[in-house]
């Protein structure tokens, strides 16, 4: 089969190479896709790089963790009626050495979601990895009806899905976004209120909105940044769901956060419960095929020009996600 893959963390240009490997088979519960489209988030980029202090596993990493395509064969214990299935799927490279950017990929049955005619697989092969993580943000302690939810950077890759689904959830949404302009892209994109941290005084502008009531809960991106803000606004009891921080090592209020009695719950996808996947996995495809969930593509690149894709995903912000045509 057709495949990138690297042997050494390093940079794009310097350690991916496209070539021939041997195709994969599905083992017991397994499934083979054949992949139409390969989504590049974020942690594939940060796993080729050894950002975060990762390392390789593997010796021969093919990357990308998302994608979409067409179930060809299964493995014992695997109903043979899947083959010719749409699917996504995701955590191809979790644990595992191959990911999407191959001809091929081989994951777990359950890893493989079914997919209705109607979806493009450009919107579904890079839900995986934003798109469950943003969900665990919004229901990883339980159902938000009637909630107040804050969705910071919300036009990013998880920040949509996170709109989406909160959106879905019955949850009041307001949105952070950096930018003036981006203000009605989030509202079309889930918020029923958006606002830019460009005009700053952040916990005054959200606590206006909300008539000096508190917010439940933060699907937060940037927990280094906006621990002061989410203190103001948070209430007693209310939840940090933070995936992303500038600083790696950020000071933490310990007082503060206890006297409110805030929870703050660290995400990384890669280890979520199955149950948890399995139900973001459901939820997100409904809001594809709802028209809730849209990603914009910036880029579609072949998987000869990976090297490029992958600089590009490198500095894109919220444009638009960069996937690879396979």
């Amino acid at each position: 089969m057709r495949a990138a893959w690297y042997d050494r963390q390093g940079p794009a240009r310097e350690v991916l190479e496209v070539g021939e490997l041997p195709d994969p088979w599905p083992g017991e519960g397994e499934v083979r896709v054949r992949v139409s489209v390969s989504g590049i988030h974020v942690g594939d980029l940060g796993k080729r790089q050894g950002w975060w202090g990762s390392t390789m596993t593997f010796p021969r990493v093919v990357p990308h963790g998302d994608g979409a395509g067409v179930i060809d064969a299964v493995g014992l214990g695997v109903d043979p009626s899947r083959i010719g299935e749409r699917v996504w799927v995701y955590l191809a490279q979790s644990y595992r050495p191959f990911g999407t950017a191959a001809e091929y990929t081989v994951v777990p049955a359950r890893h493989a979601v079914p997919l209705p005619a109607g979806v493009p697989y450009e919107q579904a092969a890079g839900l995986g990895i934003p798109g469950i993580t943003a969900h665990r943000a919004i229901f990883g302690d339980g159902p938000v009806t009637g909630q107040r939810v804050l969705v910071t950077g919300a036009l990013g890759a998880v920040g949509r899905a996170a709109l989406a689904v909160a959106r879905r959830g019955d949850a009041i949404v307001i949105a952070t976004v950096r930018s003036p302009e981006q203000v009605e892209h989030a509202l079309a994109a889930g918020a029923h209120h958006a606002l830019d941290t460009a005009g700053g005084d952040m916990a005054t502008r959200i606590l206006d909105y909300t008539g000096g009531e508190p917010i439940d809960r933060v699907a937060e991106l940037a927990f280094d940044a906006n621990m002061a803000t989410n203190l103001e606004v948070l209430r007693n009891g209310g939840v940090i769901a933070t995936y992303a921080t500038g600083a790696a090592e950020p000071t933490v209020p310990y007082w503060p956060l206890g006297f409110k009695n805030i929870t703050v719950r660290f995400l990384s996808n890669d280890d979520f419960p199955e149950a948890a996947n399995e139900a973001a996995a459901g939820e997100l495809t409904s809001a594809l095929v709802a028209g809730d969930l849209r990603y914009p593509i910036a880029a579609r690149l072949p998987l000869a020009e990976i090297a490029q894709a992958h600089e590009l995903a490198e500095h894109s912000s919220a444009s638009g996600r960069i996937v690879l045509d396979i």
